[in-house]
């Protein structure tokens, strides 16, 4: 299997397994539900992957970003969840942002060889980011670093384990 296929088959795996974490997050304080209070919540969760995806785009192809105004602060590095639903725009715009968000990241993965992987990424990128291939790999190790978290909320809120 070529490394650009194993990439595509691990952030498509990633983002099935966070699909699944966030099914039974049907009532609307189970979104913004915090195990304390600096604690990241389900729905700060939806949106940081967006924000990353979004960043982890820009680091191959600045054309093909688009953050919604306010998302940046709401949901990027350094951002601090809200107990406050009201904070946040709604839900589904939010889950349709990660989504759109992760299908033009593996769209441009789709377009890279593996040869095209090796390619340095922009003066400026974070040092543990210096190539293409290791945007995905971010991309992916990220999300499951979050998905721990995800996790640990589930419990909290009496949901079944996923596995």
């Amino acid at each position: 299997m070529e490394y650009q296929q194993r990439l595509t088959a691990r952030l498509l795996a990633t983002r099935g397994f966070t699909d699944r974490l966030l099914e039974d997050f049907t009532q609307p304080g189970d979104w913004v539900y915090q195990m304390n209070e600096n604690g990241n919540h389900a729905l700060w969760f939806v949106g940081h992957m967006g924000v990353t995806d979004n960043f982890m785009i820009s680091l191959i192809d600045a054309e093909k970003t688009s953050i919604p105004s306010g998302y940046a602060e709401l949901f990027g590095i350094g951002s601090q969840p809200t107990g406050d639903l009201q904070s946040y725009p709604g839900v589904d715009m939010i889950r349709g942002f990660m989504q759109q968000r992760r299908e033009t990241l593996l769209a441009i993965l789709t377009d890279l060889g593996d040869d095209q992987l090796t390619h340095p990424t922009p003066e400026g990128s974070p040092e543990f980011i210096p190539d293409y291939a290791s945007v995905f790999e971010t991309a992916i190790w990220h999300e499951g670093l979050h998905c721990g978290q995800i996790t640990m909320l589930r419990r909290n809120l009496g949901f079944d384990p996923v596995i």
